[in-house]
């Protein structure tokens, strides 16, 4: 189950059933949960604990040190659920500190070329496309997906269902449900993701009603948001309530606003 050419260090954990092929490179403080298969050329570093059931595939760098100037060397962690696919060259960051990790959940599929940077909290059920890039301290809710070549600045969060075009990129949080088009834009609701999640007929009108008056209402967010509350009461409508509100770098506009950012009061 492990190639004669992988490198392991004596300390590193290994479960049951684990597979690991040529030329990998698995770390002294490295745990690694049962049935994982490691590709050639994987790189397991740092202090990672990784559950049960992930796939690494070729030239995946998990574990590595943040890229950041103010890491000078601490043992910092990253913490990794069960059952996520990491296909070829992508990369994973530990934290930049010791009093917080870098956290990916279970169920993800991270495609070629994807990068999750240091300190990042990344759900379940997620995909990130070829080349989707996340900077550091970013959050990314359940089953968003975020398409190729997508840019999440740092510190941004994602929202649950959430799904980001090809090519965007955003530096202020994206809501639950949406879909982000351009530079800090959304477009609508994930109506497919929507409809995949279970959400019934009734629940995705109230939350189309929701988006168009927080978004195509012509009132501050600000406005929006504190009259919204007594008139949408759905979970899916809390859910994006209470996210907009706890926004600390702003919220996506609608492309088809005119203009109005949405954190004017």
């Amino acid at each position: 189950m492990i190639h004669p050419t992988a490198i392991i260090h004596p300390s590193a954990k290994l479960g049951a059933n684990v597979r690991v092929g040529a030329y990998a490179v698995i770390d002294a403080d490295v745990e690694l949960g049962a049935d994982c298969a490691v590709g050639p050329h994987a790189y397991l570093t740092g202090v990672t604990k990784i559950g049960a059931g992930n796939q690494f595939h070729a030239g995946s760098v998990i574990g590595d040190a943040p890229q950041d100037l103010k890491y000078h060397g601490e043992p910092t962690r990253l913490v990794i659920g069960d059952s996520n696919v990491f296909r070829e060259h992508v990369t994973v960051h530990r934290s930049n500190k010791l009093d917080e990790d870098t956290v990916v959940g279970s169920h993800n599929f991270f495609m070629a070329g994807s990068h999750v940077a240091h300190n990042c909290l990344v759900g379940n059920y997620v995909i990130f496309a070829n080349g989707a890039t996340l900077a550091g301290h970013v959050t990314v809710q359940d089953r968003a997906f975020i398409s190729g070549n997508c840019l999440v600045h740092q510190f941004c969060r994602v929202g649950t269902l959430a799904i980001m075009q090809g090519g965007s990129a955003i530096s202020k949080d994206l809501p639950p449900f949406t879909v982000a088009r351009g530079d800090n834009g959304i477009c609508g609701l994930n109506t497919v993701g929507l409809r995949r999640a279970g959400f019934s007929a009734g629940e995705r009108l109230e939350l189309k009603k929701l988006y168009h008056f927080l978004f195509r209402g012509g009132q501050t967010l600000r406005a929006a948001l504190a009259a919204a509350e007594t008139i949408f009461t759905s979970p899916g409508a809390k859910t994006m309530l209470a996210f907009a509100a706890a926004a600390k770098r702003g919220v996506c506009a609608d492309t088809g606003s005119t203009g109005r950012n949405p954190d004017e009061t």
